[in-house]
């Protein structure tokens, strides 16, 4: 009965869907671990990002007992429409009790009442593009499923686990098969491993089946590669590695917190047209790799699109220049056939960019700073707007103002320029 009315409800309009992010403050093993920057970022907004990122989500909002993590949320346009009571934010706080609390309050103070509820965890930040509205289709295509998480396969069959006894060990799972420890892995039943990515509940699944789960769980199998799920520094240092890897197709709150900024401020006042661009050159306009031959010549990689990116800034009005330690002619060769200035050598970046910023008549608020190692880190604190690769230095991810989605030498200079283009149209 409840699956028909369920099915009826979905079918009469359009299908809403409200994604919630719990994050609670008083974090043991990493404090403040859902406002600690990770690629730039605080932890929360790249499940704020992927809530936005689904074209399914018709709202997203955030659970939480802390007032920082509030503001942060709401920094990346996230709602807040409540704060989580203290006896739902503690240690041992289980999921269910805090999704009965939204939902209730929701139905009591705005009459608002979902048809699906999609869980993200901050804890799992790196979810992949699409995920939460291919979560959203298999669980509305089929009527008897009270559930959608996402899984992979298990690295370790649970069938060949034990469990500790007074003395000796028994078997985790024996009835189904004789000795299944022994048996070989591919003869045993296929087997899957939560992830914590996102689950997608229905509303009556939590209302009326006081479950997260229900009975009927549908599996969304991703790739292994999108799994961390932060618990401690090791594990943080894992997700900072797999995000400079650029392997990982996720929605990055980068790219869209530096659009959203240009166009209306959200993050940092930055000038829609800045009176000067400096750029680093290795690992900004190349990737970081140098080729040596035997004569001691070198080369370097560097990304064709960058270059058309910069010559539409200077179509537009907008100085770009070369700021570089790099003593090697291969900087001035790359940077003459770019037409752009170029000051290398340099050994103190934090007294040359002062000089540059005085030839050119502007103020260090209206200068953009792109770099990627620690000698760029004064320079990006100097200015108003401090931007890092995808790949830059942790010490630089975390004092730039805005990290870009791409790597230095694969497109990071172009996405920049596109992204301030854009936002004068």
């Amino acid at each position: 009965m409840v699956v028909q009315q369920v099915n009826s409800r979905e079918n009469s309009k359009k299908l809403e869907v409200l994604a919630v992010v719990q994050a609670r403050g008083g974090s043991k093993g990493i404090p403040g671990k859902n406002v600690r920057k990770l690629g730039g970022h605080p932890l929360i907004a790249y499940s704020i990002t992927s809530g936005f990122a689904a074209a399914s989500v018709t709202r997203l909002i955030i659970s939480t007992d802390d007032d920082e993590i509030a503001e942060v949320a709401k920094d990346y346009g996230a709602e807040v429409p409540f704060m989580r009571p203290d006896e739902l934010a503690t240690d041992d706080a289980q999921d269910f009790p805090l999704f009965e609390h939204a939902l209730t309050w929701l139905k009591k103070s705005e009459n608002y009442v979902p048809h699906l509820v999609v869980q993200l965890r901050p804890t799992s930040p790196l979810r992949p593009k699409g995920s939460i509205d291919d979560a959203v289709k298999l669980l509305s295509k089929d009527i008897n499923a009270d559930c959608v998480r996402t899984v992979i396969s298990s690295q370790q069959n649970p069938y060949k686990m034990w469990r500790a006894g007074e003395k000796y060990l028994t078997p985790l799972l024996g009835d189904e098969f004789p000795e299944p420890y022994n048996m070989p892995r591919q003869r045993l039943p296929k087997t899957y491993w939560q992830t914590g990515h996102l689950d997608v509940i229905r509303y009556e699944t939590i209302i009326e089946k006081k479950s997260l789960t229900g009975e009927c769980v549908l599996p969304l199998i991703i790739e292994p590669k999108y799994c961390t799920d932060i618990d401690n520094l090791e594990d943080w240092e894992l997700a900072e590695w797999k995000l400079t890897r650029d392997n990982l197709d996720i929605d990055l709150p980068s790219a869209n917190g530096l659009k959203r900024t240009f166009v209306d401020g959200l993050r940092k006042a930055i000038p829609v047209k800045p009176s000067l661009v400096v750029l680093d050159f290795d690992g900004v306009l190349t990737d970081n790799r140098v080729w040596v031959t035997e004569t001691g010549e070198e080369a370097v990689a560097c990304n064709r699109s960058d270059g058309m990116g910069l010559s539409m800034l200077k179509k537009n009005g907008i100085p770009v220049v070369v700021l570089s330690s790099e003593r090697n002619p291969v900087v001035t060769a790359r940077c003459k056939k770019l037409q752009l200035p170029c000051d290398q050598g340099i050994d103190d970046k934090r007294t040359a960019l002062n000089r540059l910023v005085n030839k050119h008549g502007a103020s260090l608020e209206d200068v953009v700073y792109i770099g990627n190692d620690i000698n760029d880190l004064d320079c990006i604190r100097m200015v108003g707007c401090g931007i890092a690769v995808s790949d830059a230095h942790p010490s630089v991810l975390a004092a730039a103002d805005f990290v870009l989605s791409h790597r230095g030498g694969y497109g990071a200079v172009r996405e920049f320029c596109d992204l301030l283009l854009n936002s004068n149209k």
